[in-house]
C-alpha cells in the first residue's frame, strides 16, 4: 500500500494530466477523483458540450484503464449492459458474452433516456461490483467507476432516475460553462487536433487500487461520525423533505470526506471536509414534498449545516 505522500503525488499527477484537456475545471476534476478514490460513482447533470465525455476519457487514459461509453436509449436492453449467455450449436453449450458494463471506467451517456428496466441493470454492479447472469456471479475488475450523464434541459423521451438508482451515485455535480479565457483556451487547444489523442498515462489501474486501499485508512473521529448522523437525521425531519438521506448516504459522505482529506495530504478528516462535500453527496438523494415551491434540495442541506452544531472538541 502506498504511503500518504506517494499516493498524494500520484493523484496530483492524474489531476494535472486531466487538466491538459479540461480547462478551468480544477474543482470538478478533484470531485471526480475524490469519488473514484472513495470507491463511488458520479452523476453529471449538465447541458451537452461541456466536456463530460472528455473528462471520462481523460481519466481512463491517465490510469491506463479500460474505457467504455454506452449511449443510453429507450431501446437499450439490460442484456446489452450486463451480457448474455449465447448458445453455441457446435459445442452444445452456452457461452457468456460480456456486456458493456465490463470495464474500468464506464461512461453511461444520457442515462435517463433508457427505460427503468434497463437502468436497473446498473444497480448490482454499482453497489456490489459484480454482475449476476442466470445464477452465475461475475466479478468486476477493480477499479470500477461509473460516470453517468443526463441533460437537465431536455425531458422529452426521458425516464427520471428512481431513488434507488440515485442513491447509488456518491456525488452529483455539474461541470458548467468555462469563463471567457477558459473557453478561448479550449478553442486554441482543440483547433489542430484533440489533446486526448496524445494524452499519456501517468499511473496504472493497479496503482489506483492501492490508492483506494490507502484512502480507507484515513481517520474519521467518532464525533464526526455522530455529526454526519445528526445532519442526516435533520434532513429526514425537515418540513420540506418527503424523504431525507439514507444510511448509505451517510456512509458515502464519510467515505468521500476520507478521500478528500487524503488527496489534501491528511490522514484525518476535518469538519470542514464534511460541510464542503455534503451538498455534492446528498442533494440528489433528497425528495421534496410536492407542495414545496421555493425551498430546494440544496436549501435543506444548507439548513442542516447551519443549525446542527459542529464538533468543537479537539479531534
Amino acid at each position: 500500500m502506498f504511503d500518504l505522500s506517494t499516493a498524494k503525488s500520484k493523484v496530483s499527477e492524474i489531476h494535472a494530466n486531466i487538466e491538459k484537456v479540461m480547462v478551468g475545471k480544477s474543482n470538478e476534476i478533484k470531485l471526480v477523483l475524490v469519488a473514484m478514490a472513495a470507491g463511488g460513482h458520479v452523476l453529471i447533470e449538465d447541458v451537452p458540450g461541456t466536456g463530460k465525455t472528455t473528462l471520462a476519457k481523460a481519466l481512463a487514459a491517465s490510469i491506463s484503464g479500460n474505457f467504455r461509453r454506452i449511449q443510453f436509449t429507450p431501446d437499450l436492453l439490460p442484456s446489452d449492459l450486463t451480457g448474455i449467455n449465447v448458445y453455441n450449436p457446435q459445442t452444445g453449450e452456452f457461452t457468456f458474452r460480456r456486456g458493456g458494463l465490463f470495464t474500468n471506467i464506464l461512461l453511461a451517456d444520457e442515462i435517463n433516456r433508457a427505460t427503468p428496466r434497463t437502468q436497473s441493470g446498473l444497480l448490482e454492479c454499482m453497489e456490489e461490483y459484480q454482475i449476476s447472469i442466470d445464477g452465475v456471479t461475475h466479478a468486476l475488475e477493480p477499479p470500477y467507476f461509473v460516470l453517468a450523464t443526463q441533460n437537465p434541459v431536455e425531458t422529452q423521451g426521458t425516464f427520471p432516475l428512481p431513488e434507488a438508482q440515485l442513491d447509488r451515485f456518491m456525488m452529483q455535480i455539474s461541470i458548467g460553462y468555462p469563463d471567457k479565457s477558459g473557453e478561448a483556451d479550449v478553442i486554441q487547444r482543440f483547433l489542430a487536433n484533440s489533446p486526448l489523442q496524445t494524452l499519456q498515462p501517468v499511473t496504472t489501474v493497479q496503482d489506483w487500487v492501492q490508492i483506494q486501499k490507502a484512502v480507507s485508512t484515513v481517520t474519521v473521529h467518532r464525533d464526526l461520525c455522530e455529526y454526519i448522523s445528526a445532519l442526516a437525521i435533520f434532513t429526514r425531519n425537515h418540513e420540506s423533505a418527503a424523504l431525507g438521506v439514507s444510511p448509505r448516504a451517510s456512509l458515502a459522505l464519510a467515505r468521500a470526506a476520507q478521500a478528500y482529506a487524503f488527496i489534501d495530504g491528511r490522514d484525518f478528516v476535518k469538519p470542514e471536509d464534511i460541510k464542503y462535500l455534503a451538498p455534492y453527496v446528498w442533494a440528489h438523494r433528497i425528495t421534496l414534498r410536492s407542495t414545496v415551491r421555493t425551498e430546494g434540495k440544496a436549501q435543506v442541506i444548507h439548513n442542516a449545516l447551519a443549525q446542527v452544531p459542529v464538533p468543537t472538541e479537539e479531534i
